[in-house]
């Protein structure tokens, strides 16, 4: 079910699980298929959460400030990031099937009428161990939303 070649497939992020869902997007970006992933920040890390924290705060302490490596702190770029390190990024066909791409928070206006896919073998249904969001994940770790995301969450609020 694809929208259209210009566009790609849409896949809801929301209630998946990073890794599965990542694994499986790589394989049909390697094939060829342009993927748009909205809702990025509703997906899933099974693990509890203060070691989750623990882990990716402790990640973030390699490397300079400067000079890096520079790592992800929005949901949208947490997800690209697991996609790519599941691609072979430094040979000509990761780097073209990377180019397909494409991971949004929520989802853009352009998008709203598109049919969204989701992949059954990711859903976190299946977790019986709990688990923590990549939004929330991402805010622990020093994610300050900001701009139209940030007015869209907090719709009816008075400031």
């Amino acid at each position: 079910m694809k929208t259209d070649d210009a566009k790609g497939t849409v896949i809801d992020a929301s209630g998946l699980i990073l890794g599965r869902m990542a694994s499986m997007v790589a394989k049909r970006l390697l094939q060829g298929e342009s993927i748009i992933i909205v809702n990025a920040e509703k997906a899933i890390l099974s693990g509890r959460r203060l070691s989750r924290v623990k882990e990716a705060k402790a990640f973030l302490d390699i490397g300079h400030p400067g000079k890096g490596p520079l790592h992800p702190r929005r949901p949208d770029q947490i997800v690209r990031k697991s996609v790519r390190g599941m691609l072979p990024r430094r040979q000509p066909k990761g780097a073209n099937a990377l180019r397909l791409l494409r991971v949004f928070l929520g989802v853009p206006p352009e998008l709203r009428t598109a049919p969204l896919q989701t992949i059954p073998a990711a859903h976190a249904g299946k977790l019986k161990c709990p688990y923590i969001t990549v939004e929330e994940l991402a805010k622990q770790i020093g994610f300050k939303p900001m701009g139209e995301w940030n007015v869209k969450r907090n719709e009816g609020s008075v400031n």
